[in-house]
């Protein structure tokens, strides 16, 4: 008797800085997933929102697609696009938006019928991070359509990506955080010196200066002195209306320690092994992470028993204040000297190539990859058996 497979439908690329990226990790999904148990669907979204499935969703992964008018196609939520971009149907389907005619897609024919097309799925994998993706817009989405997804649901994958709000939620659950502030980026434009002053008279130098809502360390600066601050809060300010201002931790003279932990669940989470990052950089920015190939990483990370416990504990405590599921990263900070461990940030959606640091994590501690990619649909398809449960309406 043959067994039906689940149709997992994995989303990939979108409208962030990180698109690069989530191809890397789709690519990576789809050559480890089970074949035996799943129909693999890709679905693409380019650059500029247009959304793509079978070989023009391949052709994006492999970065041949091309799209010549950038400004004239389909994009999700425009009004024009109503009926035909990325409407999820009933929770049956997924109804993929026409490709453009010839003239702003090139070299691709566009689809017959394309108005009637719809992609079935039992489960959408969602490999995308950043803006659009990993803040909850998607999720979003998804949830309307009643569709499963792997990670965390709206709220979870907001308050992640917001690490103003993220920091707010770790406060109430007493992890212990650096120093920082939060300020628009209306007021530095209208009163900088004040800004100044209140960093000057709240944190020590260096500073770190954050958007509030970004992922992959882009708009990261780190201000050494009050001289550098002006340009890391530009900087800043070009990605997010928010920006956080953290205290450095370690001083002018020690460089942090920089731990993390994987953790994988839905109401009962489990934390895999500790590891380390040793940055080729003075931090672990953009660069370090993807470009420059000078960055170590150790697992296990150089942590004693009781060490490797605490951040276990208060990764799962992060994770679950942040009402995650599915999934994340959670990242601290180490002073090398006082051995005082910072939960830094969640990251609801982490890069998920076979050699990025979360997939490396559980391997290292018992659970391989493929097994990974199917313990999250199975999560995936939990989670939302036990939303059916809920009751919209009084009768």
């Amino acid at each position: 008797m043959t067994v039906k497979k689940l149709r997992v439908g994995v989303l990939f690329g979108g409208r962030s800085g990180e698109h690069e990226v989530s191809l890397l990790s789709a690519a990576s999904v789809m050559q480890a997933i089970d074949r035996s148990k799943y129909e693999v669907v890709p679905i693409g979204i380019t650059k500029q929102g247009l959304w793509l499935t079978n070989l023009h969703a391949e052709k994006l992964i492999k970065g041949e697609f091309v799209d010549a008018s950038k400004s004239k196609g389909l994009r999700a939520g425009d009004p024009a696009a109503t009926s035909s971009a990325a409407v999820l149907a009933k929770g049956e389907a997924v109804l993929i938006p026409p490709v453009p005619s010839a003239n702003s897609i090139v070299p691709f024919e566009q689809p017959r019928d394309h108005a009637a097309q719809a992609i079935h799925v039992d489960v959408i994998f969602p490999v995308l991070h950043g803006t659009f993706g990993e803040d909850g817009t998607m999720q979003g989405l998804l949830e309307l359509a009643d569709i499963a997804y792997v990670g965390s649901g709206v709220l979870g994958s907001a308050a992640g990506m917001d690490k103003d709000i993220m920091k707010r939620l770790f406060a109430d659950s007493r992890l212990p955080l650096v120093k920082h502030i939060t300020v628009l980026r209306s007021e530095w434009e209208r009163q900088p010196k004040k800004i100044e002053k209140a960093v000057d008279s709240a944190l020590k130098y260096p500073v770190f200066v954050k958007p509030a809502n970004l992922g992959s360390s882009v708009g990261i600066s780190k201000a050494h002195d009050a001289s550098e601050l002006p340009a890391a809060m530009n900087e800043a300010a070009r990605f997010d209306r928010k920006i956080v201002i953290e205290q450095g931790v370690g001083g002018k003279r020690n460089k942090a320690r920089e731990i993390e932990c994987a953790v994988l669940g839905n109401d009962e989470p489990i934390a895999s092994i500790c590891g380390e990052i040793i940055p080729a950089k003075e931090f672990y920015d953009y660069n370090a992470k993807y470009i420059d190939s000078g960055s170590e990483l150790l697992i296990p990370a150089r942590l004693d028993h009781t060490q490797v416990r605490q951040i276990q504990e208060m990764a799962i405590r992060a994770f679950q204040s942040v009402e995650c599921s599915g999934l994340a990263r959670v990242d601290f900070l180490m002073d090398p000297v006082s051995g005082h461990f910072y939960v830094n940030e969640v990251n609801t959606m982490p890069g998920f190539t076979a050699i990025s640091m979360y997939p490396k994590l559980w391997a290292a501690t018992g659970i391989e990859y493929p097994a990974l990619i199917d313990r999250l649909i199975q999560l995936a398809l939990e989670r939302h058996a036990d939303k059916k449960r809920n009751q919209y309406t009084k009768d």
